[in-house]
């Protein structure tokens, strides 16, 4: 019997909203991925500016660009990605989730934060796939956002691509100007990630906060990592990564990526 063929599953690091004007080598990689992609449904978004009491769903038909952030340019504030939702995809993944013991509810309201527009810009920009997002509960831990990712898992056999959007690191306390050499901790932080990523030592990455050098200062809070947990979770243990970019920008901002399931 031959195997079901997989959505792939991507961590990308979305970096500054500025990426959408900027894509430098993660963009252009995102987009050649992009150009391979056929028969997908839509894709799924787990991004940290989507944050919830519990665990929600997107249900909306034409979800609006939200531009949440400010100060940056204007030309950014014009972006739009008018894409369709997904509500049909969206209520059978909130029947996944149930199935596996998580209560989600829906959200017909909700828009696309900037954690899924700006990296769908690049990877899928004639926004023609359906697109939904899964917020992340306030409560949400490591060990959970793994649980979570592989409760959707099973997505991938119903051409549902899964994008978890965060940051290699997020510590905008030490945001610097965009020609700043990078800190040294983003390095020891990122390559000790990498490692147990090419592993898929999913156990070391949960307690990362014990485990990885920097990971504090790396990030001070954990929304922005979760989305990697969940991808951890979402791809299979035989399945190799595939490293999209490893660019550092502003001093402390590592946009390193992955991809699994892609074709060869």
């Amino acid at each position: 019997m031959t195997a079901p063929t997989l959505a792939p599953v991507l961590f990308v690091s979305h970096g500054a909203p500025t990426f959408a004007l900027e894509p430098g080598p993660l963009g252009a990689k995102l987009g050649e991925i992009g150009r391979d992609l056929d028969g997908l449904r839509a894709v799924l978004v787990v991004s940290p500016h989507w944050q919830t009491r519990g665990l929600e769903v997107m249900t909306t038909e034409r979800p609006a660009t939200i531009h949440d952030f400010g100060g940056f340019p204007p030309a950014l504030y014009r972006l739009a990605y008018p894409v369709p939702g997904a509500p049909e995809a969206a209520a059978e993944t909130a029947g996944l989730l149930r199935e596996a013991g998580w209560r989600p509810t829906e959200n017909d309201q909700r828009g696309l934060d900037h954690g899924a527009w700006v990296p769908l810009m690049h990877l899928l920009p004639d926004a023609g796939v359906p697109v939904f997002q899964l917020s992340l509960p306030h409560t949400l831990d490591a060990a959970r956002a793994l649980e979570l990712g592989r409760a959707l898992a099973p997505l991938r056999e119903r051409d549902i691509a899964i994008l978890g959007s965060g940051s290699m690191t997020h510590n905008l306390h030490e945001f610097r100007g965009a020609a700043s050499r990078p800190e040294p901790y983003v390095a020891r932080f990122t390559e000790w990630v990498r490692e147990a990523v090419l592993r898929h030592d999913s156990a070391s990455l949960v307690d990362y906060r014990s485990l990885a050098p920097e990971a504090a200062r790396a990030h001070p809070t954990e929304e922005h990592f979760l989305p990697l947990l969940v991808a951890m979770g979402a791809s299979g243990e035989g399945e190799p990564p595939r490293l999209l970019d490893d660019e550092v920008r502003y001093g402390m901002l590592s946009m390193e990526s992955y991809a699994w399931g892609l074709a060869a």
